[in-house]
């Protein structure tokens, strides 16, 4: 039996690409994953042959890590951030799931060892240049409305806008589809203040990243791309400065502790 290593490596930094991901990937023989990925991750990936599949193509993404793990190829499927945060495990497990379903006549697939490796996702980088804008209970939704129904997405905000979590929002805006987030902005502020802070984190731990603290009703779609995570701090979520240093917090509800 041969082993398919299910990868996350973290949003960017090398530095941050957990002990055992590097080894996963330094045990494969082959890698499968969309370029950037590997090329973030350096000379770790030297001497591995590199199935470089773009944007779009994740179910063959996940259909060829199968094959090769299947065709006794240590193989490492490798995705940016946690790989099993909108990333590429659960195809792997849908696939698995059709095969045994007789949806599928790969039946060397089931025979292949599966070892998912998770990373640091996007929305813990982000809070972490921040502070500590995770500190309560929070969610994450995608805005992409390329596979899940606006009207789902919508109602998920609703409930999540209700219940006063922090949210993190994933694919944000894209070249077609720009609207999405200030509608979802203006459904959040039927719920929390416009004061409420905002963070917009393009390219987080990357050479060219960019953090920018604004509010829930300053947020506008304008200022965001695809390479953006926004996280909305709920209605405790607070905002200090001390001089040049600014720095978000959602309390755990300590203060009642910290005034005796």
């Amino acid at each position: 039996m041969t082993k398919l290593f299910v990868v996350g490596t973290g949003p960017g930094d090398a530095e941050l690409v957990a002990p055992k991901a590097r080894a996963a990937i330094k045990a494969s023989t082959d890698l499968v994953a969309y370029g950037l990925y590997l090329d973030l991750l350096g000379d770790v990936c030297d001497g591995k042959v590199h199935h470089d599949l773009p944007l779009g193509e994740e179910i063959n993404r996940a259909r060829l890590a199968l094959d090769l793990a299947a065709a006794r190829k240590t193989t490492a499927l490798v995705s940016s951030g946690d790989i099993g945060i909108y990333a590429m495990a659960t195809l792997v497990f849908e696939l698995l799931d059709r095969q045994l379903e007789g949806q599928e006549t790969h039946p060397e697939w089931l025979d292949v060892e599966i070892d998912v490796i998770p990373g640091i996702s996007a929305m813990q980088a982000g809070a972490s240049r921040v502070g500590a804008l995770l500190g309560h209970d929070f969610c994450t939704v995608s805005l992409s409305d390329l596979l899940t129904p606006w009207e789902t997405i919508e109602q998920r905000i609703h409930c999540a806008g209700k219940g006063d979590f922090v949210i993190s929002f994933y694919n944000p805006v894209s070249k077609k589809r720009d609207w999405q987030l200030n509608a979802a902005r203006d459904i959040l502020l039927q719920f929390r203040p416009a004061s409420t802070p905002v963070l917009l984190g393009r390219q987080l731990t990357r050479e060219d990243e960019s953090i920018t603290i604004t509010t829930l009703g300053e947020l506008d779609a304008k200022d965001v791309d695809m390479f953006t995570l926004v996280s909305v701090g709920n209605s405790e979520s607070r905002h200090i400065v001390n001089g040049t240093k600014e720095w978000v917090y959602t309390p755990r509800g300590y203060k009642k502790k910290l005034s005796n």
